[in-house]
């Protein structure tokens, strides 16, 4: 059984609720990646932030990213998996909420991120096919 564990990006990069969206979208050209984990002080996840959401949602809206933080964009309910979960689960997690990324969470810590480019790496073409099918269809 291939488990989330198994596919996931270890160390998936984290930036704190606090920090600016410019500050944000530094940290991610400077890694060469194009989201990041949202923690809060007590290293748990609060969501997550892309580069397309600070384009989107802040820079579009004519907002000023150097005054907004990545907390403010930050989801209520932010969707994550634990490791050992089956990588079934994993594809279905992520196709129903529509997203690109999941976060790894082992006792409410992040561990890793799956990203879409992880399971393209790690599965069969078809599984993968057939979630894009699944997250494009809206």
């Amino acid at each position: 059984m291939t488990t989330a564990r198994d596919i996931m990006h270890a160390g998936a990069e984290c930036t704190g609720e606090r920090q600016t969206l410019q500050h944000a979208a530094r940290q991610m050209r400077d890694l060469d990646i194009g989201a990041l984990v949202i923690c809060g002080e007590d290293g748990r996840l609060l969501g997550i932030v892309t580069d397309r959401d600070i384009v989107v949602k802040c820079i579009a809206a004519g907002v000023d990213p150097g005054t907004v933080t990545v907390g403010q964009l930050a989801r209520a309910e932010p969707v994550a998996i634990d490791p050992a979960a089956d990588v079934a689960e994993v594809l279905q997690l992520m196709a129903e909420n529509q997203i690109r990324r999941l976060p790894v969470v082992d006792n409410q810590r992040v561990v890793g991120i799956i990203s879409e480019a992880d399971l393209a790496r790690n599965l069969p073409e078809q599984a993968v096919g057939q979630f894009v099918e699944a997250i494009t269809a809206s």
